[in-house]
C-alpha cells in the first residue's frame, strides 16, 4: 500500500553509486559486443532485418498442424508494447500462413516471483511448441536456467536484446526486442541538447533488474563525465505511476532546482507529468518517455512530455512470427540469435507528417 510520504527506508529506495549498480552488466554481452565475438551474426542479423521490414510472404506448403505459443508478458500497465506485440505476431503468422493457438498470461511489471513461478508452472502443462516471456530480475534468470535444462518449449526472451554469457552455446532459440541501451544513448543525445548539456536531474526507476539498469544506469553513465549533468536523486518506483509522481512531489519541493526528469517506462513517464502540472511546473521541467506508445504520443501532443525514444513497435511481433515460420520450415539457419528493433526520437518539434509517417509503420499491424 502507497505510503503518503516518501522516504529513504520507504517503498523508494535511493540509488546506489553508479559503480556499484552497474555490477549486472556482467553476465550478458551487450549487443555490440556479441556481434563483435561473433560476426558472422552481423550479416544474418542485417538479412533478418530486412525480413522483418518487408511484406509477409504466404508460406508454399501448409504446415501439419497448428503451433503452440504461449506468453508471459507484465503487461498490466499503461504502456501498450506488450498488447500491441501480441497483435502484431498474431496478425503476422496469420498473413504466413502459419496456423497457430496462442495463449497469454497477464501480470503487472512488479508481480511477485510466486505468482510468475505459478504462472511458468500452468503454462508449461500445455507443453507449448514456443514459450514467450521477458528477463528483468535474478529470480527470472534463475527460472529460465530451468527452462534451457528441457527439450520443449523454445524460449523466446522478449524485451532483451543482451545475449547471457554463462548460457554459452546452449543460448534460448531467440532474443527479441529494442535495445535498451541504444534507445538510452538516442534519447541522452537529444537531452543534450535540450539541456545544453546542463542539468540536475532526477532519475526515476521502475524495478530494481535488467531494464533499470539498462535504461537508467546507462544514462548516468553516460553522464558521468559531464561536469553540469549532475544525478540529484533516483527513485524505484515499481513502473507505478502514483508512486512516479509522489517521488516528483517530494523531490522537487526539497530541490526546486531540478530541470530534468529522466523516466524509465511510460507509466512513470506520465506519473512525473501529473506531478509537474500538480506544481505548475509542466513545460518548465524537462521530461522523456521511454518507448513511444500511444499513450506518450498523446501526451507528447498534449505538452505534458517534451521528448521520447519511440520504438518501431510493430517489428517486435513480425520478428517472433518470422522466426517461427523459418523454424517451422527448417530453415534455422536464417534465424539471427538476436533481433533488435529500430529507433526514432521525437520531441514537441517533430513534423506532423513525420510523425505520422512513424505511426503508420510502427504501429501497421496493431492500430
Amino acid at each position: 500500500m502507497l505510503t503518503k510520504k516518501l522516504g529513504l527506508a520507504g517503498l523508494w529506495l535511493l540509488l546506489q553509486l553508479p559503480n556499484q549498480v552497474w555490477a549486472n552488466s556482467s553476465e550478458y554481452w551487450s549487443l555490440q559486443e556479441y556481434l563483435t565475438l561473433f560476426p558472422a551474426q552481423q550479416p544474418l542479423s542485417q538479412q533478418f532485418a530486412n525480413r522483418v521490414r518487408q511484406p509477409a510472404v504466404p508460406l508454399q506448403a501448409p504446415l501439419a498442424k497448428p503451433v503452440s505459443i504461449i506468453m508471459l508478458t507484465p503487461d498490466q500497465q499503461v504502456s501498450d508494447y506488450w498488447l500491441r506485440n501480441q497483435q502484431s505476431l498474431s496478425k503476422r503468422l496469420a498473413e504466413i500462413g502459419v496456423p497457430f493457438n496462442l495463449h497469454s498470461y497477464a501480470s503487472l511489471p512488479a508481480t511477485a516471483h510466486r505468482e510468475q513461478e505459478q504462472q511458468l508452472a500452468n503454462a508449461l502443462l500445455s507443453d507449448p511448441d514456443y514459450l514467450i516471456l521477458t528477463l528483468n530480475s535474478q529470480r527470472q534468470g534463475v527460472l529460465i536456467d530451468k527452462l534451457m535444462t528441457r527439450d520443449r518449449p523454445k524460449i523466446i526472451l522478449m524485451n532483451i536484446t543482451t545475449p547471457l554469457k554463462h548460457l554459452r552455446n546452449r543460448q534460448p532459440f531467440f532474443y527479441v526486442g529494442f535495445d535498451h541501451k541504444d534507445g538510452t544513448r538516442l534519447l541522452n543525445k537529444k537531452i543534450k541538447e535540450l539541456t545544453s548539456s546542463q542539468a540536475n536531474y532526477l532519475m526515476l526507476y521502475g524495478t530494481r533488474g535488467y531494464v533499470s539498469e539498462a535504461r537508467g544506469d546507462e544514462f548516468i553513465h553516460l553522464n558521468a563525465n559531464e561536469p553540469y549533468m549532475n544525478l540529484s536523486q533516483a527513485f524505484y518506483t515499481d513502473v507505478s505511476a502514483e508512486k512516479a509522481k509522489q517521488a516528483v512531489l517530494q523531490t522537487l519541493k526539497a530541490k526546486p532546482n531540478i530541470n530534468l526528469i529522466y523516466a524509465c517506462t511510460t507509466d512513470i513517464a506520465l506519473g512525473a507529468a501529473a506531478a509537474l502540472k500538480q506544481l505548475n511546473k509542466a513545460g518548465k521541467v524537462i521530461l522523456n518517455g521511454w518507448g513511444g506508445g500511444s499513450a506518450e504520443l498523446d501526451a507528447l501532443a498534449a505538452g505534458s512530455l517534451d521528448l521520447t525514444v519511440m520504438r518501431m513497435n510493430d517489428d517486435n511481433g513480425v520478428a517472433i512470427a518470422e522466426a517461427i515460420r523459418l523454424d517451422q520450415v527448417g530453415k534455422n539457419n536464417l534465424i539471427p540469435q538476436v533481433y533488435s528493433g529500430d529507433f526514432a526520437v521525437i520531441d514537441r518539434q517533430t513534423p506532423k507528417a513525420e510523425l505520422e509517417r512513424l505511426k503508420d509503420y510502427a504501429f501497421r499491424y496493431s492500430n
